[in-house]
């Protein structure tokens, strides 16, 4: 426990050091917010060909910004919409489509709906088919395009501005799951905070290391619970490999590891007795304090990622109609 909770609090440390108000100059952008690019399915006529060009051009914007997320279920999203502001047939041969479409780009958060800011620009493309005059006006969006900067800017300084006003209540709704053992979500929840928003991260990363404390404590003894039932079940090899199943999955942190390591002990013995076969699992073993401090970081961003992937997901398309 004194190990988990040295590390959650060598990572807040650090960060306390820095300037206590939300700059962004000391961080990688991939490390702030994580916005994800959408396209919503109700643009009117709009060619699925030309649908997934538009997205293209949106995760390359987030990408070139420094704010690419998954394809899917973040909180913040990028999404644009497409109006026909004028279509005409020219007069060459053969005959080709030609268009004007305005593009809107908006940020905002996908699940109230509340718009954080826009920009709009007009493309103008040129196809034998409506599909192809579609792409060849998209194709004319510039992802590098500086006119976006200020937008981009905005939207990122109002989802800072969110998690900073909502940083209570997302601590008091972790401590609630807590309390109800739900620790995934807990953790989920609590990770969700970029560090550009510095004092809310500060404020919820000391409060990880302690519930991954009590996530893996719980898991060990579950675990190990099951190892048990299945070797006293069995007192076989093959009941000894199935049990190892559960046993690897022990974090060596936690509380039940030395029990663990007793119970593989046993089971190495017993096997040996029973027809002089070596029984060579090996559990998780700790190293230096430099690969603890790796694996217990990695193992607390993996529960989080995990948990959220498995997440139902998010219709933005009910929140974001009222954006154009």
């Amino acid at each position: 426990m004194k190990k988990i909770l040295l590390i959650i609090v060598g990572l807040t440390v650090g960060l306390t050091n820095l300037n206590a108000q939300n700059s962004e100059k000391s961080y990688n952008d991939n490390e702030r917010v994580v916005i994800a690019a959408y396209v919503p399915k109700q643009i009117e006529n709009f060619p699925e060909a030309a649908r997934s060009m538009l997205m293209n051009k949106l995760n390359q914007i987030l990408s070139n910004n420094g704010l690419g997320g998954s394809a899917s279920n973040e909180r913040f999203i990028l999404t644009a919409n497409c109006i026909v502001q004028s279509k005409s047939v020219t007069s060459t041969a053969p005959a080709m489509q030609a268009y004007n479409l305005q593009i809107t780009f908006c940020i905002g958060d996908g699940i109230s709906g509340t718009k954080f800011s826009s920009y709009s620009l007009n493309v103008k493309g040129v196809g034998e088919t409506e599909t192809k005059a579609y792409i060849s006006a998209i194709k004319n969006i510039n992802p590098n395009n500086e006119n976006y900067q200020d937008f981009i800017t905005l939207g990122k300084k109002r989802i800072i501005e969110y998690y900073n006003s909502q940083c209570d209540l997302i601590i008091t709704e972790a401590k609630t799951l807590e309390s109800k053992g739900e620790f995934q979500d807990a953790i989920y929840k609590l990770s969700s905070v970029p560090p550009v928003c510095k004092e809310c991260y500060v404020k919820t990363q000391a409060l990880v290391g302690p519930i991954f404390q009590k996530y893996i404590d719980f898991e060990c003894q579950t675990n190990l619970a099951t190892a048990k039932r299945i070797w006293s079940a069995g007192q076989s090899y093959d009941a000894a490999n199935e049990a190892s199943v559960y046993l690897a999955k022990i974090n060596p942190n936690s509380a039940c590891f030395k029990s663990a390591m007793d119970l593989n002990d046993q089971i190495a013995k017993r096997i040996k007795e029973l027809d002089q076969r070596e029984w060579n699992f090996m559990l998780k073993q700790q190293q230096d304090q430099v690969d603890i401090e790796k694996a217990t970081i990695k193992a607390i961003r993996d529960i989080g990622v995990a948990y959220g992937e498995n997440q139902p997901d998010i219709v933005y398309e009910t929140v974001i109609y009222s954006w154009w």
